[in-house]
């Protein structure tokens, strides 16, 4: 184990120290706390100015109707009389006292046509609801009077679909946090397997091909070697994704109460309750450990056969691949459901940190599916372990052209 140690300190503390590692692990938080500082930014100004409206109403029919939509939609309506004059309205809006205001007139009553005064023309969204709030109380009022339906508003909205959950009762916000930590979670292990993974093949090949293997291997067995550049990039990996977790945390705990003093309109109460548990962090942990000894044993041998960057791109797409399937596959069921096939497929082991753990956290499949696709993932590591390691015992010393198929059978019988 001192020779594993010696390896892993190397791997650890040389990658740890680069500049590359430096400048990701402060840009993310950074970059993180500028889009929540942005975020809030924006979303105060949008609740201090931009949603003050003032509302003329002409015909004397739809300015309370109208006014009591536009502000169920979140805007500020300063319902003015028909005795204000639009050179003074239009004043107000130059002065940015309000953003804009809307004239209500009996061509609103026969069409639906209305105007809106503004500096800005309004954006999609504003137009949108503001034209579905008229429209809606025209036709209300319009029904309305020939007394052949009642609760207008209700039918012209649509309806609204009420859903029971039969079986085991879970809440809303139970069922939101498992998907949400689901799809985060499978991002998470998708790039970090992917990116950690890489960084072992690239170590390999950087010293089979600048020849200091040669010169490391008469001190510490291929075994072990490959054994601590995992453990080494894993340990970085780990400390790499722990600051993020820390920064995350710490920008949660700070950055909430922040934007709930700016906006104490807003329910943020929710937050809280659709954060993810214990369970599931830790379970996301295991996922990772397994799935990145998986992976990055595979990416050792892919490294230790090849010779040049050109040929390990090549050598490297089936696993990319293993990777990428079963993202792609994720993508098709992001609430952790979908095709059957898929939770039997997730209990392929090389599937299983991407596919299996957004069906475990959001509860979609049942207990002893997520402990067996555990049992497997372990058995594959073994199994990728060793027959990697002997891949990795021959080809980390071998030179000139890449191994086929047949010789890299070999090598796993004979090495």
């Amino acid at each position: 184990m001192r020779q594993v140690w010696a390896v892993l300190r190397r791997e650890y503390v040389e990658r740890v120290r680069t500049k590359g590692f430096i400048f990701s692990t402060i840009a993310i938080p950074v970059l993180m706390l500028g889009s929540i500082g942005l975020s809030a930014f924006m979303a105060v100004r949008a609740e201090r100015s931009e949603r003050q409206l003032a509302l003329v109403d002409f015909t004397g029919r739809l300015g309370e109707e109208v006014a009591d939509g536009m502000a169920a939609a979140g805007y500020d309506i300063e319902v003015v009389g028909r005795d204000v004059g639009m050179e003074e309205l239009d004043r107000r809006v130059l002065d940015d006292e309000i953003e804009g205001f809307v004239v209500l007139d009996e061509e609103t009553l026969l069409e639906g046509v209305f105007a809106y005064r503004s500096k800005d023309s309004p954006g999609r969204i504003r137009r949108t609801l503001l034209e579905g709030v008229v429209v809606e109380t025209v036709l209300e009022i319009r029904l309305s009077a020939t007394e052949t339906t009642a609760g207008v508003r209700e039918l012209l909205g649509g309806g609204r679909l009420t859903f029971e959950r039969l079986g085991e009762q879970v809440s809303e916000a139970e069922e939101i946090s498992g998907i949400a930590t689901g799809f985060a979670g499978a991002i998470i292990l998708y790039m970090s397997m992917f990116l950690y993974g890489a960084f072992v093949l690239r170590s390999v090949l950087d010293e089979k091909r600048n020849r200091v293997v040669e010169v490391v291997i008469s001190a510490v067995t291929p075994g072990r070697l490959m054994l601590g550049k995992i453990l080494g990039v894993g340990s970085m990996g780990m400390t790499q994704l722990g600051i993020w977790a820390a920064c995350a945390a710490l920008i949660g705990l700070l950055g909430v109460p922040m934007l709930a003093a700016r906006l104490p309109q807003a329910d943020l109460s929710r937050i809280v309750e659709l954060l993810p548990g214990a369970g599931a962090l830790v379970l996301l942990l295991v996922y990772f450990l397994l799935g990145f000894f998986l992976f990055a044993s595979l990416f050792a041998a892919v490294g230790a056969m090849c010779n040049t960057e050109e040929e390990a791109q090549q050598a490297n797409f089936p696993v990319v691949m293993l990777l990428l399937i079963p993202f792609m596959l994720q993508m098709f069921s992001i609430d952790g459901r979908g095709f059957a096939w898929i939770d039997w497929a997730a209990l392929f082991p090389f599937f299983s940190p991407i596919l299996m753990y957004p069906r475990a956290v959001s509860g979609s499949v049942e207990w002893w599916m997520v402990a067996l696709s555990l049992v497997f993932m372990v058995l594959a590591v073994g199994a990728t372990a060793w027959v990697a390691g002997r891949i990795y015992r021959v080809g980390i010393l071998m030179q000139g052209k890449r191994p086929t198929l047949r010789e890299l059978v070999r090598w796993v019988r004979e090495a």
